[in-house]
Parts: C-alpha cells; structure tokens; sequence
C-alpha cells in the first residue's frame, strides 16, 4: 500500500493541538486543505517548496482574520521575541551606518567593547577578516556577524580618526548579554519635574522605571511627565506591573475578554516590600496617535482612575489580545483571541474590517487628511460610547483608541519637503557624525556636562550651509522658501544628533522636548492650576 504523505500544515496543527492543549477536530474545512495540499504535492506539473506552501496558507488564512493575527517564521520570531525579553549576546555598540561603514555612536556601559577600549566614534570595517565597509552589507547581515553566544569572540577592525591623522585598530571582542533598554531618557526637567521616556513595555520595563524612579525622588521629584508617545507596546504585564507604581494596590488595571476567552481582570497588585512609589504628586502622560497596546492600557488606566492627565493626541487603537501559538519548528502564529478594555469598560481597538488590512494602515493618513491631527475640532467623539471616569466622574470616549484630556495639535509649519528629503537621504546624520569627528574634543571641553551643552551651543548659519551643500550632492532639490521655513526643525534635529553622539541618548531628547509642542505641553500643564481644574468633578455622581 502507498504511504500517504501528511501535508505540512497538517502536521503543524496536529503536534500543535497535542503540545498546547488546543482542541482540534478534524472537519470538512481540514479535510478540503489536506486534500489540496495532497493534490498539488502528487498531481501538480511542477516541483513545489511544500513547506513554503504551508507557510502561505497560514498567512492567508490569518490575513482574512484580523489586523493583528499573524505568523512568523522561526527566524522571525527571535527577532521580534529580542526586543522585548530584555537582552542578548553581542558586543555592545550603538551604531549608526553612514556612506556604508558602521559608526559607533557610543559603547554599552560596562559591556564587552567599551571594556577593550572601544570609544564613540570609531568605525569598524572589518568582522573576522571580512570587509563590511563600503560594500553595501545590510545592517541585518552586520548585526549577524557581531552577534553570537556568550563567551563567544569575535575579531574586528576599527578606523580610528585622531589628531587629525587616522589608525585603523585590530580588537578581540568577547561578547557578553546586552542589556535592552526600555527607558530613553530619564532626568529633572526643573527643580520638581522629573521626565521618564519609554520606547516599548519589555520583560525589564517595570525594574528600569522603578531605577529611575527612585533617583529622580532622590533628586527632590514631587511630579512626573511620562512620555509614551511613540510607544508601541509590548508586553501586557509590564503595563500592569507601570500601573501598580501610580494606583494603589487592588485597582483594575485593565480586563480581556473574547468570545472564546471568558473575561479576565488584572489589578494592581499589592507589594510586601513597599508601597506604590508614585501614587501621589502630579502625573501627566505623553501620548501621540502612534502609541499603542501596552501604552495605551497605561494612559487609560490612570485616566479612568483620574491619576492623572493624558496630553496629546489620540493614540492608535491597537486593543487585541494576541495568543502565541508556538509551532515545532519554532515558528509561531500570533492569533487575536481577545479585546483589551480600560478600568471604566472602554474598547481600546478601533474599528475594522476583516481582511481589509489595507484600510487599516491608512487610519493615520485618513486622520490626517479629515484634520483630527491638527484641529481639536476635528476629532470625532461617538456620544453611544461615552463612559464616565472612576473617581471624578468626568466624561471619557471609546471608540478606539485613548483620547487625550488636552489636545496638542501636530505642527507642520516648520516640515517640509525638502526636510522631509535630507532627513531621508540620511544628511543630518552624516553632518552630526562629521562635525563629531573634527569638534569632540573642543566640544567636551567647552561643555563639560550635557546640560551645559544644551543650554549654550548653538547651530550656527555656517553649519546650515554645510549641510545645505551635503544635500546638493546627494541629490536633494534646493527650496530656499522650505529651507527657511525648515531653520528651527533643522537646527533642532543638528543640535540632538551632535549631542547624542558626544554624551548620549538622554541628551538628544532633552534638547528635542525643547521644541516638542506635546512636551511644551506637558510641562505647563503640569505646573499650572489648570491641571487641578481637568481632574476636577463636574458633578457629584448620583444614586
């Protein structure tokens, strides 16, 4: 007798149903997708990759589902698993790649290329004797070859510009476990208000906000901005662990539920150790429309508890629950199984169609083109969805997405095209780096700290034009109407990129918020009466 080969995807699903307690029956619908595959696999008139399509057909299947369901390869899966578990094996740089060759920004404190010498500045050209400057190696290709298990070695070579000279320098590098940081910056923004930013909700996001909580108390900090615009999220109970620092134990964070998934509450959850480190004092939360998930559940959760005030925009809506569904080849679906809802029951996903994806990803655009990011308005409120915060009483929306208590508008005065061009001819960059190369020196030594470098450098009139005639040769059409209008956003951005490049990732932002409307914001906000008058009740909740 013929032994009938079982398809691919098939295989899949039953070891999956075996491992991970799903409850699969075989029915008409499987039966059709194993007689398909059969048939191509015996029939079809050309070879076929049966494995790529079983890979297909799960990602069509999911595609017809949701915006947020979806399958990763194996390989996939580690890398969008990296950034959230909260390290990995390397070398420890921040690079940046520029004209093609890999410039480090600044060395990992404490890690395997800042113990061996390795200082900002630097380029490496050479990865165990293979040539990785101008060659045109995607960054992916570069960050495999530096990578590696701990303990591992690995033999680069370096270009060093000094004293007006170069050396190029052989390192033996040990990798080691890089810490991935979940807080871009954290400092006193005056002699009460401290600042945290966040880039995502990872496995260490609680333990890095409680560091930087503690020291900014130390510091004299009674209130606090917390920026999470930008935000994409991440794990669900970072967000519960973020929220147990701000509310007292035993409140609803947030709760799920799904058709198949019966609903489920998380609070914040009591601590034998201490107390909640921020309960009390001022707290005002940056959002924008493209914080989402993790971030969203946050705002949400001190707005319905009336903790705090949420200043910006209107964030993404990105509401569902992803299960993950590991597969024996270490690939994984992310299947929806869920809908995220805030403390007082609103739906933080905005609406959608299924197997629309493309609709979807144009809901920024759409906003953008109807004015709901630039005129308070503009933005559309649904009265079925109105809901009433938990202490205060005051109105909130659903709908999708967080709507912020004080709007900031987007300001496109000062982008333009042509900005918008030598940003992404990478010129900005390439000019920071350069001007690093020949002032490092002078530039630590007339601004010894940061802060002073913050408050007194200036971009002068000469660097603009510097970086007007880079822009000539890469290409870039000249505009003098837009280069004029695009001064203040230019010499912003020049004054970050030099600045994060001689200090580091702190410095960028502080001299950013400085011309950061929903920053600007924030701070008045937060340091005016008309933060008490936001969280005031309109009116006594009746029996």
């Amino acid at each position: 007798m013929k032994k009938i080969k079982v398809a691919p995807f098939m295989t899949l699903l039953c070891i999956a149903s075996i491992a991970y307690g799903l409850n699969i029956n075989f029915g008409m619908p499987q039966q059709k997708l194993m007689m398909a595959q059969q048939a191509i696999s015996q029939l079809y008139v050309d070879s076929v990759d049966e494995d790529k399509l079983a890979e297909d057909a799960i990602r069509g299947m999911l595609e017809k589902l949701d915006p947020h369901s979806s399958y990763s390869t194996a390989e996939e899966t580690r890398e969008l698993n990296e950034p959230l578990e909260g390290n990995f094996s390397g070398i420890g740089i921040v690079f940046n790649m520029t004209k093609d060759t890999l410039y480090v920004i600044q060395t990992v404190s404490g890690g395997p290329s800042e113990r061996i010498g390795m200082v900002a500045g630097d380029r490496i050209i050479a990865v165990n004797d293979t040539n990785i400057a101008g060659v045109k190696m995607k960054n992916r290709d570069i960050m495999k070859r530096l990578r590696g298990p701990k303990g591992t070695t690995v033999n680069v070579t370096v270009l060093r510009l000094q004293d007006g000279g170069s050396d190029t320098i052989p390192f033996t590098i040990t990798r080691d476990d890089i810490p991935i940081y979940s807080v871009d910056a954290a400092y006193m923004v005056d002699d009460k208000t401290g600042y945290i930013r966040l880039n995502k909700f990872a496995a260490e996001t609680h333990k890095e906000v409680v560091d930087k909580l503690k020291e900014l108390k130390k510091q004299g900090m009674t209130q606090l901005i917390l920026d999470l615009t930008d935000n994409g999220g991440g794990y669900l109970q970072a967000a519960i662990d973020l929220l147990g620092e701000f509310l007292e134990p035993g409140k609803l964070a947030v709760y799920t539920e799904g058709l198949k998934s019966p609903r489920y509450d998380a609070f914040t959850s009591p601590s034998a150790m201490r107390k909640p480190l921020f309960a009390d004092g001022r707290l005002v939360i940056m959002a924008n429309q493209y914080s989402a998930s993790a971030a969203e559940i946050t705002s949400g959760g001190v707005q319905d508890w009336d903790r705090g005030v949420v200043v910006g925009r209107r964030t993404f809506g990105k509401g569902l629950v992803q299960r993950p569904i590991p597969l024996p080849d270490g690939s994984m679906i992310r299947l929806t199984v869920a809908h995220y809802y805030t403390p007082t029951g609103r739906d933080i996903q905005k609406p959608y169609t299924k197997g629309d994806e493309d609709t979807y990803r144009k809901d920024i655009e759409d906003r953008f083109n109807h004015g709901e990011l630039m005129h308070s308005d503009s933005v559309r409120y649904n009265d079925s969805l109105r809901y009433e915060t938990l202490v205060k009483h005051r109105t909130v929306y659903g709908g999708g997405g967080i709507y912020p208590d004080r709007f900031v508008a987007l300001d496109t005065t000062e982008y333009t095209k042509y900005y918008r061009n030598v940003m992404a001819k990478g010129v900005f960059n390439k000019f920071a780096i350069q001007y690093v190369d020949a002032h490092r020196k002078e530039l630590k030594k007339q601004y010894p700290t940061d802060d002073d470098y913050v408050r007194a450098f200036d971009v002068t009139p000469e660097m603009l034009r510097e970086v007007k005639d880079m822009a000539d040769k890469e290409d870039v059409k000249y505009d003098e109407e837009e280069f004029t209008r695009s001064i203040p956003l230019m010499r912003m951005i020049i004054k970050s990129l030099i600045g994060r490049d001689v200090y580091d990732n702190e410095t960028f932002f502080k001299v950013f918020n400085q011309h950061d409307p929903i920053f600007k914001e924030a701070l008045q906000l937060i340091n005016s009466q008309d933060y008490t008058t936001i969280l005031s009740s309109p009116e006594k909740k009746k029996n």
